[in-house]
């Protein structure tokens, strides 16, 4: 066993700024940084341009690779009628492939991918930037890092990035989840559909027995003065299923962050970093180095694995009904349906799997791209220079 390795073994408990190759802390603030907790943060510009870069570089990547299973996942979840004979199996899978390249081509798998590059860059520039600034704040050091502080700076994130970049991802459902033959719509086609759409008040239809209920009548003046001030058509179209999303993301984003920095935690403990640690090569730029050793290509990809396996599996029902919610304008009377009418639904129509449905792809799609995303942004941070 080499003994080059012993200088990564890495020790949790150790503050980073002990090591010699740290510069000393300044303790009063300066003009460019902001204390928090008795520690001070130096606000480097450039630093913050290029985490946003390195975020754009790992989701173009992996996007694409794994568009083709997106599209058919979209298709599961949302329930389109044409697709729905092929839930519930791999073999199910592989002829909806089938299905959308016999009548639509190979382009059909890629529906809607569009709309995905156009999104990557703010999604990822806003996420990856924000959680190294929240994270900032809320574990300002060694001593504040917690599993559940980690958690919170990975939601707040999450949320923060979906906040400016949902109607994009509402258009990219519905470019997938259209199967017309005779119309292929684009951009600004389905920017148009979706403004456009009018929404539908709620039935007012009940038994005399109901007219005469109190409670009813209630619901219905809350109903009344609900329409009136959510708009029927517009902007706000571009916003279904927004809040599951929201609720979705929490968890999502959250354990995703939570579960890579725990696993490369535990791939950084001595009694295992020789064998899950990069090794450090004579060429390396020391201004390259980062405050934690860097996990070699394997580690790196495992604790992305982990990282995707734990988040979709902890927001996939979530993720079901938004999927219903958003493409609510495109089949149906066009209501626009809540979270609790949407799970209503779903249940009633399969039961308990029909929270579930997709989650075999959604593995093979989230997965491998959550690990190689991860592997790509940790190697950008250290080509730039960002500890």
């Amino acid at each position: 066993m080499s003994t080059g390795h012993s200088d990564h073994a890495y020790d949790p408990h150790k503050s980073p700024d002990s090591t010699p190759q740290s510069a000393p802390m300044n303790k009063t603030a300066s003009p460019g940084s902001s204390p928090i907790g008795g520690a001070t943060i130096e606000l480097n510009n450039t630093a913050a341009m290029s985490k946003p870069q390195s975020g754009d570089k790992k989701f173009k990547s992996a996007k694409t690779v794994v568009a083709p299973l997106d599209r058919v996942k979209i298709l599961f979840q949302a329930s389109n009628p044409q697709f729905a004979k092929y839930t519930g199996s791999w073999t199910g899978l592989a002829a909806a492939i089938r299905d959308i390249k016999r009548t639509e081509g190979v382009k059909g798998l890629y529906k809607g991918h569009s709309v995905t590059l156009l999104r990557i860059f703010p999604y990822a520039a806003i996420k990856f930037l924000a959680y190294e600034q929240i994270r900032a704040v809320i574990i300002p050091s060694s001593e504040y890092e917690t599993p559940f502080r980690r958690l919170v700076s990975g939601s707040l994130a999450g949320v923060t990035s979906v906040c400016f970049t949902y109607p994009l991802e509402l258009m990219r459902v519905r470019m997938a989840f259209e199967t017309r033959q005779s119309h292929r719509s684009g951009l600004v086609d389905i920017w148009r559909q979706i403004y456009h759409e009018r929404v539908q008040p709620p039935s007012t239809t009940r038994s005399a027995a109901a007219a005469q209920s109190s409670s009813v009548a209630v619901a219905e003046t809350a109903s009344s003065a609900v329409s009136k001030v959510v708009p029927r058509t517009g902007i706000a179209n571009f916003y279904r299923g927004f809040s599951p999303t929201i609720l979705g993301m929490l968890p999502y984003a959250g354990m995703s962050f939570l579960t890579h920095d725990t696993v490369g935690d535990l791939f950084r403990h001595p009694s295992v970093a020789p064998y899950t640690l990069r090794k450090a090569t004579e060429s390396e730029n020391p201004a390259h180095r980062t405050k934690k050793p860097q996990l070699n290509t394997t580690s790196e990809l495992l604790s992305g694995a982990m990282a995707g396996l734990v988040s979709q599996t902890s927001s996939y029902p979530v993720e079901v009904i938004r999927r219903r919610m958003q493409v609510g304008g495109a089949v149906g009377d066009g209501r626009r349906l809540g979270i609790a009418e949407t799970a209503r639904k779903i249940w009633l129509e399969k039961g308990f799997r029909g929270f579930w449905v997709g989650l075999t792809i959604g593995y093979a799609k989230v997965v491998p791209m959550v690990a190689v995303s991860f592997y790509v942004y940790e190697r950008a941070k250290v080509s730039l220079g960002i500890h």
